[in-house]
């Protein structure tokens, strides 16, 4: 797919991320998708425990700013969250395949643990 196609794919995944719109975020997400979260050491692999994460999720936090760059079919976006009146600051290296996000790499402000929560979806690493 293009650039283009990705670039299409990236803002509909970031206006889905505002609405809170889970369905929206699937939709751009490969059947494989792949989301690492190196500071905590988790995998998660697949599309399904993406949701089953994402409809879990203790609290929704609200995206209050973000930009990205793309190039291809990378793209690294930036994000500022708020979670019950406090910033967190993402950035997010993605990668795309056939106008699909087919696995990104979560980076945040700090290291943080693992929740138990979510350890039945994930792979440490």
């Amino acid at each position: 797919m293009s650039e283009q196609h990705n670039r299409e794919a990236l803002e509909s995944y970031i206006q889905a991320v505002e609405r809170h719109d889970l369905d929206g975020m699937e939709g751009v997400l490969d059947e494989d998708y792949v989301k690492e979260f190196p500071q905590s050491g988790e995998r998660i692999r697949g599309k399904q425990k993406w949701r089953f994460i994402a409809e879990s999720y203790p609290g929704t936090p609200n995206i209050t700013d973000h930009s990205y760059v793309l190039s291809g079919d990378l793209g690294v976006l930036k994000m500022t969250f708020e979670y019950d009146s406090k910033r967190v600051y993402a950035c997010e290296i993605v990668e795309f395949a056939d106008g699909k996000i087919k696995r990104a790499t979560g980076y945040y402000g700090g290291p943080f643990e693992a929740p138990e929560w979510r350890a039945q979806w994930v792979e440490r690493m």
